[in-house]
């Protein structure tokens, strides 16, 4: 069982070749404008090495969640139009996935260019539960490759579904890691084969059930489990602490108890936050007041007041704590960073992140977004991952189909 990378494509010789790339270009819009352009940026190195020896590129890619049919609104042209910006090599959009303006511009595709498909999702077999239906779309994907195509999954962030493109079409087509995929594997396994202590793994977020099977995988890895966000309210409720309107699973509080009474046992210290700042309602207008974790509903509002960042306080606490790692694993805002007055917490955190000397991997999703909104650069962490989802499923320690169909 072995897993062909981008180099052993390369070897078997690529130019004058149809290769069809899943690739990330799930970015988010606003008004049809790029508003982080990481996850592209991302996948510009692997069809820039198949640009350069010759391949003909074929590229499959999602954006949103459109329901199995087109909608301008999530049309990949944006996304698209700034990858054509930014590669050093022209770009191609065929207008739909496997139709008759696919089909044209692939069979007219010359040596060393890459076409982009329309959204991937837009056919509803893509995201099938029926095996047969998936089947028959990455049959239709691999005719636009010729009698001599080849496949390489560069889409990290897809790896968890079992979707035509990321799945069934390896198992049509010889199938190759790409290297984006390659790198976020090894940074995953740095995280959870012997990673080097202290390990301090940072948790954020909205919602604690998002995050359980994650804590349950790391907590016996773990040093220190530092946890903020929305999720920390359950944590805190966990501990008898009332917290007014803001975000609580109570059904999870059973859960966070048991947590919070087995990592002592297995040698993993909880840092949760010791001040709040509170507000009178989500919004970047509202009125704030920062006060101690315990006596969130003596804060000016009252019962009514809604957590919506770490304090000040809080946030130098997990600072020091950060810089005591080894390696660090960060996955989720501390606050609504998205609003400046709830932004100070993910910042502490970036920050410390940025300052450590040891090995910092920032979780993908939100939180990539965020270091990238707050004018941190991608060089100033060690891994920055494009894969919320995936990685997340990678850490709790789940079978990822996109990768596992490679590994034969």
């Amino acid at each position: 069982m072995t897993v062909q990378t981008l180099s052993d494509l390369i070897s078997d010789g690529v130019d004058g070749r149809y290769v069809l790339v899943r690739s990330d270009l799930n970015v988010p819009l606003d008004y049809g404008r790029v508003t982080d352009d990481g996850r592209i940026r991302a996948s510009i190195p692997t069809l820039q090495t198949l640009v350069e020896h010759g391949a003909k590129v074929i590229v499959m890619a999602h954006l949103g969640r459109p329901k199995g049919k087109p909608d301008e609104k999530y049309s990949l042209r944006p996304a698209v139009d700034r990858l054509d910006e930014l590669a050093p090599f022209a770009v191609e959009f065929a207008d739909d996935v496997v139709g008759d303006s696919a089909r044209e511009r692939a069979g007219a595709l010359a040596s060393g260019s890459v076409l982009v498909l329309q959204n991937i999702r837009f056919d509803p077999r893509e995201t099938s539960k029926d095996d047969a239906e998936r089947q028959a779309l990455a049959a239709e994907l691999a005719s636009l490759t010729g009698g001599n195509g080849a496949y390489v999954d560069d889409a990290f962030g897809a790896v968890h579904r079992k979707h035509a493109s990321v799945y069934d079409i390896a198992e049509v087509l010889p199938a190759y890691e790409g290297d984006l995929v390659h790198t976020e594997v090894q940074v995953l396994k740095r995280l959870t084969e012997n990673p080097e202590k202290p390990y301090v793994v940072v948790l954020g977020g909205s919602k604690v059930s998002d995050k359980l099977a994650v804590i349950e995988n790391l907590m016996a890895r773990a040093d220190y489990l530092l946890v903020g966000g929305g999720m920390v309210f359950t944590f805190l409720a966990a501990q008898g602490y009332k917290v007014g309107a803001s975000l609580l699973e109570a059904d999870q509080i059973e859960n966070v108890k048991g947590y919070l009474s087995r990592a002592k046992e297995v040698g993993c210290e909880f840092v949760l936050p010791t001040d709040i700042v509170v507000a009178d309602k989500f919004a970047a207008d509202a009125d704030v007041d920062t006060v101690p974790a315990n006596a969130m509903e003596d804060s000016r509002f009252g019962a009514s007041g809604i957590g919506l960042d770490i304090g000040p306080e809080s946030a130098d606490a997990f600072a020091q704590h950060i810089g005591k790692g080894r390696t660090i694993f960060w996955n989720g805002p501390m606050g609504v960073f998205e609003f400046e007055a709830f932004a100070n917490g993910t910042r502490a955190v970036a920050q410390a992140l940025k300052d450590s000397s040891g090995f910092s991997v920032v979780g993908g999703g939100d939180s990539a977004a965020a270091v990238r909104k707050l004018g941190f650069s991608e060089a100033d962490f060690g891994h920055i991952s494009t894969g919320g989802g995936a990685s997340l499923e990678y850490l709790e320690g789940k079978a990822l189909p996109g990768l596992t169909v490679l590994d034969k």
